[in-house]
Order: structure tokens, then sequence, then C-alpha cells
């Protein structure tokens, strides 16, 4: 029989997630995706930030292609669309210039069901005060962990901007 003790981590990480979120990032979909829309909560812990993402209205592609979607922290401050779709964000937030796909903005991608996906991660390259006034933005497709420099992971389909609570 297996014993398995769950007063470790996992008791851990429901501590985190009953407190307020150290920064909360509101998601809202562009033009073509009005329905798309969620919430991004941050967490500093001691051994770094958890992120707890939550996502509805994420579109929905045929049977036999993939419901993955890039999820990445953005340098840019603002949402704003100057010509393309969040062209404000910038690329991805990643301050000690390292290749795709090490950069601190790197995050797993989001996977749906039907539309709505829900992660939670442990990211121990950022901290919640360094991305404060940055954004993070969704991507039609999933990203290839490879391509220089962002993954090849397509438009920019939503977008929030991460504020201090």
């Amino acid at each position: 029989m297996l014993d398995i003790n769950f007063s470790g981590g996992f008791s851990e990480l429901s501590k985190v997630l009953s407190h307020f979120p150290d920064a909360v990032c509101i998601i809202r979909g562009d033009d073509a995706h009005p329905l798309l829309a969620g919430i991004v909560m941050l967490f500093d812990t001691e051994y770094g930030t958890i992120i707890a993402a939550e996502i509805k209205g994420l579109p929905i592609k045929p049977a036999c292609e993939s419901g993955v979607f890039g999820f990445h922290i953005h340098e840019g401050p603002s949402c704003e669309s100057k010509g393309l779709p969040f062209s404000e964000t910038g690329g991805h937030y990643n301050p000690l210039s390292c290749p795709h796909p090490a950069h601190a903005g790197d995050m797993p991608p989001l996977i749906s069901g039907n539309g709505y996906a829900i992660s939670v991660f442990l990211c121990e390259k950022i901290t919640t005060r360094e991305v404060i006034g940055r954004t993070i933005v969704i991507h039609s497709d999933a990203d290839d962990f490879k391509t220089q420099p962002a993954g090849n992971s397509g438009s920019k389909i939503a977008c929030g901007e991460i504020m201090r609570i």
C-alpha cells in the first residue's frame, strides 16, 4: 500500500493560495476574441513566485490541432494597441538577455479544455516586485520552445497589466 503524506508541499500551496496575491493581472481578449478573459495572480514565496492563472474564452481549435497557447510576461507596460493588437507590450521580459526559452518571462503554455484553462506553477526567475507594471500576453499558438526570439507562438490575442494589490 502506498503511504503518501500530504502534510508537506500540498499544504504549503494551499496556504499560499488562501492569501491575497502580491500582484494581479486582469486578462482581456483582443477585438477578435471579446469573450476571452481571466485573472493571473502572483504570490511571492521563499521558493520563488507562484503564478496561478484562470482563463476562459480561449479559441476552440479543430480536433486535430493543439489547444495550447503561448503564455508570457512581456516587458512593455501597457496593453494598448497602436496598429497591431497589444503592440505596446513589447517583447518577452528578458532582463538577462537569455535566449528563448530561458527568458524570465517565458512561462508554461496554457492548455485549453473547451476554451478554459487553469495553470499553477512555480517560477524562480522573477519576483512580483520586478514585474509589476509589465504585461502578460496570451498568444494564438503554442510556443515551440526553440524559435528565436519568441518561440513562434503567433499573434497576441489577450493581454493584461500586472498590478500590485
